[in-house]
């Protein structure tokens, strides 16, 4: 079979070296006999792997000792309710950044469970494309418990590439450009991550989360949604999702031997580049985001004929380009660039789009 790229927004694609070890060891893992799935969570051996995978993870990362690393379920959605439950109480204000789909969900939800929840700006059309609203424009709260953003957004691929400043302890949805590049984690107060992007498989997550935050839960958080009681149990309280665990601890290995997150970082902005290059010199090609708005994980594209669009999804597909339709509520097409995407996966799409245009232009 020839080689298939996996261009998907999520569950995206994963390192192959990762997927051909956990092959291996599917049917006998450590050299036990059985498979890590049917491992008890409480097993020493098991254990061990997950203290060696949270090792991992904060190394990659960096992460000051007085911050817990959280391995959860729920995917990035059980956060949106997490958050506010865990750091905010009933009549506090806390600032939310309105970046595009992601944000308005985590806004919504947070609108369950505190009663002042303040929209401090928004994503804006402009004539060089989309954007996040400037900070100089932004009305923020004089007393939020925090404020939330989403540095990355999948579905329009905008992002918000510097840090905000603000006086609040900053929550940050990096479900799609968790571990894409390095990072102050010193500088937020809880990051939050759904697995199936950059990490592992889908319906885990991830949290990472200041220890002086917590400790004043909302009285009605669900057990296995309290940050605090998650970190006293070190992730499992209750039976953690085992097998994402295991597969996203040879992740962290693996990202470990691309070089860490400089690594994989310039990787990942010589991946983007090319292919927004691509696109910024073509007419048949256009993307709609403002450049300094541009993601690097989530490329969207239109073409000059929207008509081309099925033509254009069934000739990649057979070409071994998969996972390439953009999200419904914007149409035409989305590359996704995660960790996993190897420089020659981006090759293939713009000799394609090239061929594609040459012949359809």
């Amino acid at each position: 079979m020839s080689q298939i790229f996996n261009f998907s927004a999520g569950p995206a694609m994963l390192p192959a070296e990762v997927m051909l070890q956990a092959q291996e060891e599917f049917l006998q893992w450590n050299g036990t006999g059985v498979s890590v799935m049917e491992f008890s969570h409480r097993d020493p051996a098991y254990v061990k792997m997950a203290q060696e995978a949270e090792q991992d993870l904060r190394t990659l990362l960096n992460v000051p000792d007085d911050y817990h690393v959280l391995f959860l379920q729920g995917g990035g959605r059980g956060q949106f309710s997490a958050v506010p439950q865990n750091i905010a109480a009933k009549t506090d204000t806390v600032d939310y950044l309105d970046c595009g789909t992601w944000s308005g969900y985590a806004i919504r939800e947070a609108q369950k469970y505190v009663s002042q929840v303040n929209v401090v700006g928004a994503a804006q059309q402009t004539e060089q494309g989309k954007r996040i609203q400037p900070a100089s424009e932004w009305q923020l709260s004089d007393n939020a418990r925090y404020f939330h953003y989403c540095p990355n957004e999948t579905v329009d691929g905008i992002a918000v590439h510097d840090i905000p400043d603000v006086n609040a302890p900053i929550v940050a949805d990096m479900s799609s450009n968790i571990l894409s590049e390095p990072l102050d984690v010193s500088r937020f107060g809880v990051i939050y991550a759904g697995a199936q992007k950059n990490i592992g498989p889908s319906g885990f997550a991830i949290a990472i989360v200041k220890q002086s935050l917590l400790g004043q839960p909302q009285p009605e958080v669900s057990s296995i949604m309290d940050y605090q009681l998650q970190a006293n149990d070190n992730s499992m309280y209750n039976t953690p999702n085992t097998f994402a665990w295991y597969l996203s601890g040879l992740v962290f290995k693996w990202l470990k031997r691309q070089g860490g997150l400089a690594g994989i970082g310039q990787l990942n902005h010589r991946k983007a580049s090319a292919l927004y290059d691509y696109v910024d010199a073509s007419d048949f090609y256009r993307n709609e985001v403002h450049p300094d708005y541009r993601s690097i994980m989530n490329v969207p594209f239109q073409l000059a004929d929207s008509e081309l669009d099925k033509i254009f999804l069934e000739q990649a597909k057979n070409a071994g380009l998969v996972g390439l339709k953009g999200h419904r509520f914007v149409g035409g097409m989305r590359a996704s660039l995660y960790n996993a995407m190897p420089y020659e996966g981006v090759e293939a799409l713009i000799d394609f789009m090239r061929e594609f245009e040459r012949t359809h232009g």
